[in-house]
């Protein structure tokens, strides 16, 4: 089918589902300008800049080991600015308003689906803006953390303020996993949304779904992609609009 002929099987395949499940990946990310560090060109710049790799720093080893080394690189990479959700996001909340898209999973920790005004949302990796002591469990703003002169430290008892997102090295929740896997298995429509069948981070939860249509929306075609029963390609922030939400 042609491209057209996907987006139209795609308008179908949401209008006959009773329940869509979206998985957002590194794709999704990147378009709404965030740092994406498995992009080998932003990484090879940050080894570069950092004189180590990207995903070493981001890693929990690194984190227990080199505390002012990994607030130097999070404040500057991952928190320096603020960006609003793009128009795919927007058009994803539009879905769910529509009663068309009952959750979606994301990789990401910007909260971007919520901030779009997306409701029923499995942030898999955490969020910037839930900041924690771990010693006192006080909470703390992301503000609070980005204006810090060096490490962030808690107010009341002085220990270091630990982003409740999941460095590499550390496992997923347990109840999120669970969570995640429960809406695969129940959904009619699986779309998966600059990503592929063969991520590392969803190609576990991918295996639980048993409905009737598997959907790539991908900037670039992949090789996987022959598993999906229909593919899209183009900009999300392009094609989602296209869908008419």
């Amino acid at each position: 089918m042609s491209g057209r002929d996907q987006l139209e099987a795609l308008r179908q395949a949401i209008e006959e589902s009773e329940y869509t499940v979206a998985l957002g990946g590194s794709g999704l990310l990147e378009e709404s300008g965030y740092l994406v560090m498995k992009n080998p060109d932003k990484a090879y710049d940050l080894e570069i800049k950092y004189g180590i790799s990207p995903e070493y720093i981001y890693s929990s080893a690194y984190y227990n080991t080199r505390i002012d080394k990994f607030y130097d690189f999070y404040k500057n990479e991952m928190v320096g600015e603020e960006l609003e959700p793009n128009e795919a996001y927007m058009a994803l909340a539009a879905m769910e308003k529509a009663g068309k898209l009952q959750c979606m999973v994301e990789s990401n920790v910007y909260e971007l689906p919520r901030r779009a005004g997306m409701k029923n949302v499995i942030s898999l990796h955490g969020s910037v803006y839930k900041n924690i002591c771990p010693h006192c469990r006080e909470e703390y703003s992301l503000d609070y953390i980005r204006s810090a002169k060096k490490v962030p430290l808690c107010r009341k008892c002085n220990t270091v303020i630990r982003p409740q997102v999941s460095l590499y090295g550390e496992m997923v929740d347990s109840q999120i996993m669970t969570k995640t896997t429960e809406e695969v298995a129940k959904a009619d429509l699986l779309l998966l949304l600059g990503t592929s069948v063969e991520s590392h981070i969803y190609k576990n939860y991918i295996r639980y779904f048993n409905g009737r249509t598997l959907a790539v929306i991908r900037e670039e075609p992949h090789y996987s992609d022959e598993k999906a029963d229909i593919a899209v390609y183009g900009p999300l922030r392009e094609v989602l609009p296209e869908l008419g939400f």
